[in-house]
């Protein structure tokens, strides 16, 4: 993706570099003008989308507010209702023990229903009052007055008869007659909700229930009102079941096709907030909706208004189009009379161009004809001065041209070929094994396999095997030098001798440790390398003269910057900084860097007369067969 990216930019880059200095000029006051425009215009817009977000939810909460007015003021109404209703002598009637004489059930008749229907008219938003008694030695007295057996089966009964005295509220989409005993009651479909109060006489003794029963239209008047302020909101009401009751007349939630199951999975989240109040984004068919709730403690019921979203953002959208579209209009007028302007601006700067040309087609015989100031006017100057420059530079590399050809033929001449030294050797060697000298036959073997793997230089990258084959007669040729007091140790899995390597980066590292860490010993140097999450670490420890905490945290630094000598150590063979160690510690450190990253390089740890570690950390990866690491590595491999 990086690699993509790059060379899209490139590709970018490269098209761009082709245009005009006119027409760049006029893209880049285009660039400095249209996107601060455009990006001002869209936050400012996106702060008016917000608010305006928020107006609404304000005002929405202000319609609930007045809704809940009214509810608070119909279960008053209601509760007033059963307070009234349910005196002391109708209570008496219920807890009869005996059965009650002609003229006791005259003047229940007479006074008692007769109060409680006068009630109901007198309240026209109530629609029923009636007790549901479970004594037997009462008698109905219709409609007022009826047997607990009739509404046994409704659901609403098992939880008021497990209410203990308190008020019960029901909402109810139908309603079922239970007057009448015919095969199949009418039903009154017009939504209600009722409060029911079980009524015990005396306490802890059950004789009945109270229904107060209202019409929703009624009990929530603006909700169930055709008007309902504007075409693109509308209150519903969610109650305790998730049931959702609302105007059964058309409304913009039928045009946008929003059931009532729609809507019951979409509010199924509503929360009860501590203040009872909260809001709620969701998109149905594409389009987006907010609902902005209430919550009714005691009918545990929600007030939702459902508002539109798609006007308010299509109003927004509009406006800021226009607004956009009279930035780019003026954008437009603007870049071509800058156009225009830089044509004029640029003259010269065209002729000076055009003279540049004819530099490129190897013409030189010609003048510049600029004058005057400014930074156009310098620029010729300078190009005519270049000029002459130029034609006496073409002269002075004519004749060094000449001098180096011939430097070149001597240099051919003195050089000896490497096949003639690698020759040389194989005859010594030759020699050697003849008259039986072993020792000196292995030491030239070990010389011209170094030679060789010096000379060959057709890659950077080697393999781990060939750098340890190297090393192993790098430390033959030092043992012949120190009679045999360096051990070179080796602890590499097979899996990981095809390792990708820089050339000579490991040889450096153990000439370092015969240097500085033989001390007229025997000394034994360990290589290992493991792997681990795409790296590899190859660790060089030798158990010579090592080194204290501090030089090996002044050894880390001058690495870092560049300087790999070993601090406090001499010079050797009184060589001048840097020179002591061959291609050096930091030079190793400095070509990992370079062809892998900088998260690669040396580290260096070690502690005084016990030993010397140096960690070398580069990417795992396996010539032949890409494992992991480095992508730079992978397209080498």
């Amino acid at each position: 993706m990086f690699r993509y990216w790059h060379g899209k930019w490139d590709s970018w880059r490269f098209k761009l570099a082709q245009l005009t200095l006119q027409q760049r000029l006029v893209i880049a006051y285009i660039l400095i003008m249209l996107v601060p425009s455009i990006l001002i215009s869209l936050y400012v817009f996106r702060g008016l989308t917000g608010n305006t977000i928020e107006d609404l939810k304000k005002s929405s909460f202000a319609t609930l507010e007045i809704e809940q007015v009214h509810i608070k003021n119909n279960m008053e109404t209601m509760k007033r209702a059963a307070q009234m209703a349910s005196s002391d002598d109708v209570e008496d009637y219920l807890a009869l023990s005996e059965e009650p004489s002609a003229q006791d059930l005259i003047n229940i008749d007479k006074i008692q229903k007769e109060d409680i229907v006068r009630l109901q008219y007198n309240n026209p938003n109530i629609d029923l009052i009636r007790f549901y008694m479970s004594n037997p030695k009462t008698f109905e007295i219709s409609p007022v007055f009826l047997y607990e057996n009739r509404i046994k089966t409704d659901p609403w009964y098992e939880p008021v008869m497990k209410s203990n005295e308190t008020d019960v509220w029901v909402f109810r989409r139908s309603t079922r007659e239970v007057i009448l005993n015919r095969p199949e009651p009418e039903v009154d479909n017009r939504p209600k909700i009722s409060l029911f109060h079980e009524i015990q006489r005396p306490a802890g003794t059950h004789v009945g229930i109270l229904e107060v029963d209202m019409q929703l239209a009624n009990f929530f008047p603006n909700t169930f009102s055709p008007i309902q302020g504007d075409d693109q909101s509308q209150l519903v009401v969610l109650s305790r079941d998730r049931e959702l009751f609302r105007y059964p007349g058309a409304s913009f939630l039928d045009e946008a096709g929003l059931t009532d199951d729609v809507l019951q999975e979409q509010l199924s989240n509503l929360n009860v907030n501590p203040d009872g109040m909260g809001s709620l984004d969701f998109m149905i068919s594409g389009k987006p909706y907010l609902a902005v709730y209430s919550y009714i403690e005691p009918l545990q019921a929600h007030m939702v208004k459902i508002v539109a979203l798609e006007p308010v953002y299509e109003d927004i959208n509009q406006t800021r189009n226009r607004i956009l579209l009279a930035n780019v209009i003026l954008l437009v007028i603007l870049a071509l009379s800058t156009y225009f302007m830089n044509a004029i601006i640029l003259k010269k700067l065209h002729v000076l161009t055009d003279s540049v040309k004819k530099v490129r087609q190897g013409d030189f015989n010609f003048d510049v004809d600029i004058r005057g100031g400014g930074e156009v006017g310098e620029l010729a100057h300078h190009f005519r001065k270049m000029l002459r420059k130029m034609g006496e530079l073409i002269a002075d590399a004519v004749n060094k041209q000449a001098a180096a050809k011939e430097a070149e033929l001597a240099t051919l001449k003195n050089q000896i070929d490497s096949h003639f030294l690698y020759n040389t050797l194989e005859n010594i060697k030759m020699m050697a094994e003849v008259h039986d000298h072993r020792e000196i036959s292995d030491a030239l073997t070990s010389l011209g396999s170094m030679m060789r793997y010096n000379m060959r230089w057709t890659s950077e990258y080697v393999r781990l095997r060939d750098e340890i084959n190297h090393i192993t007669n790098y430390v033959n040729i030092a043992n012949v030098r120190f009679d045999n007091k360096v051990t070179l140790v080796t602890d590499i899995p097979d899996m990981l001798m095809d390792q990708e390597l820089l050339k000579m980066s490991l040889q450096p590292v153990v000439e370092n440790s015969v240097k500085h860490g033989l001390q007229n010993r025997e000394m034994t140097i360990e290589i290992r390398a493991d792997s681990s999450d795409g790296v590899m670490l190859i660790s060089v420890t030798d158990d010579g003269a090592g080194m204290s905490e501090e030089q090996t945290q002044e050894l880390n630094r001058r690495i870092a910057r560049g300087d790999g000598r070993m601090p406090g150590a001499p010079e050797a063979n009184g060589m001048p900084p840097g020179k002591g160690n061959g291609i050096g510690l930091a030079n190793v450190h400095s070509r990992i860097q370079i062809h892998y990253g900088n998260e690669y390089g040396l580290q260096i740890d070690g502690a005084e007369g016990r030993y010397t570690r140096v960690t070398i950390r580069i990417p795992y990866f396996i010539l032949g067969g890409r494992l992991s690491g480095h992508a730079d590595a992978a397209d080498r491999g």
